[in-house]
């Protein structure tokens, strides 16, 4: 596995901030905020893609796609995998992202703007199209195999880890990079989510913004950076003596077709989701010990899941831990699936449920256990993580312990 947050460049940084409660969420430095009325991100204030890819390869990749490329990396030196000696005919690699390059189309746009079309970089169309971050990596890995990209706003990465999953099931790939990655905290990107009335305000006290499931959130704040995985068909893997984080049990998705932007106020689309996923790894719901929530800190969102939840899991609602690793890191659209599915199977493979920071005085609609303020020690043997995006988009993922 290999993250980059607003934690840290790594997934041990991601998840040390995360036992230690830790936000990355602050004030966002990397252009000018004079006229935003949202001020503040889960920004990777201190990434620098050049210290651990090449420079000049860097260059060439817009912002998102540079953060998939490091986490990559981590991933596959966490791996042990030799890729040189795979087979690349079965190495895939099916990568999640709701926007894709959009710090290159701004800074394009403004280029054609100000100086004319002649003066637009030749790689403007391979800096932003959301299918960069999968070239790119599978160039770098020789990756013949599945290649794809996944566009489903906020539940891309999940969408991408479920197609990674049948890939291999359906014996396309042997081992797949997947998950997602994301740099919409631009200029356009802060300010049309503002424009929505979708994120939060809190600009003079940033480290409490992201609330989810509180009574006091006031929408979500938008972060970035990327949460790759490694699946591995599972002989395979013990074939080499590979460390195994976690089995991916099950995958479902559904459609709210309800509205645009807004959930299924009565959590059916959700419930269908997560229903399907515990179908498909043909498991019960009191088999469940730990929920990833997608938990946004929105209104809507958070009470239509908290249902969806309810409607799912009946009495055994009351028994799950519940958490939302946004508190901490903001909500980094299509990449979000892809680094909570990190968190989560450090928390399956430590027995640690993460936190829900910030959760002071929960919502009444929200009344389930949310994990408040510190992770909690407890055995976790399956685990699901849910992601729901705007366009109606839900998706579910179920792992578990190796037996």
């Amino acid at each position: 596995m290999g993250a980059v947050t607003a934690l840290g460049e790594t997934t041990e940084a991601l998840w040390d901030g995360v036992l230690a409660c830790d936000s990355g969420v602050g004030p966002v430095t990397r252009f000018d905020l004079t006229d935003h009325t949202v001020r503040i991100g889960g920004e990777c204030t201190d990434f620098d893609p050049g210290k651990y890819i090449d420079r000049k390869a860097a260059k060439r990749l817009d912002r998102f796609a540079q953060f998939a490329m490091v986490a990559a990396d981590s991933a596959a030196k966490d791996s042990g995998l030799d890729f040189q000696s795979l087979d690349g005919k079965t190495t895939g690699v099916i990568i999640g992202s709701g926007i894709g390059g959009l710090w290159e189309l701004e800074e394009q746009h403004l280029r054609l703007v100000q100086k004319g079309p002649k003066k637009l970089s030749a790689f403007t169309i391979p800096k932003l199209m959301v299918n960069a971050a999968t070239g790119n990596i599978s160039m770098a890995y020789n990756a013949q195999g599945p290649s794809t990209a996944v566009a489903t706003a906020c539940a891309s990465a999940t969408h991408a880890m479920g197609d990674a999953l049948r890939a291999i099931q359906h014996g396309y790939a042997e081992v797949v990079f997947t998950g997602g990655s994301e740099a919409a905290l631009t200029p356009l990107g802060l300010a049309a989510f503002a424009a929505m009335k979708a994120l939060s305000t809190r600009n003079d006290d940033p480290t409490h913004a992201s609330r989810p499931f509180d009574r006091d959130r006031d929408g979500f704040v938008l972060g970035e950076g990327a949460g790759l995985l490694i699946f591995e068909e599972l002989e395979h893997a013990k074939a080499r003596g590979a460390r195994i984080y976690g089995e991916v049990l099950g995958f479902g998705m559904s459609g709210d077709a309800s509205h645009i932007t807004q959930p299924a106020e009565d959590g059916t689309g959700a419930a269908l989701a997560m229903t399907r996923a515990l179908e498909n790894a043909g498991l019960d719901p009191e088999a469940i010990d730990y929920v990833n929530a997608h938990g946004t800190a929105t209104i809507l969102g958070d009470i239509a899941e908290t249902i969806a939840i309810k409607r799912v899991f009946g009495d055994h609602a009351d028994k799950l831990a519940i958490s939302s690793t946004k508190s901490q890191l903001g909500h980094l659209l299509g990449a979000s699936g892809g680094v909570e599915l990190v968190a989560t199977l450090m928390g399956l493979y430590h027995n640690v449920a993460p936190p829900t920071a910030n959760l002071d005085e929960p919502d009444p609609q929200c009344d389930l256990d949310y994990v408040p303020h510190q992770p909690r020690d407890m055995r976790i043997r399956r685990a699901i993580s849910n992601s729901f995006g705007f366009g109606g988009h839900n998706a579910t993922i179920v792992v578990g312990k190796l037996d």
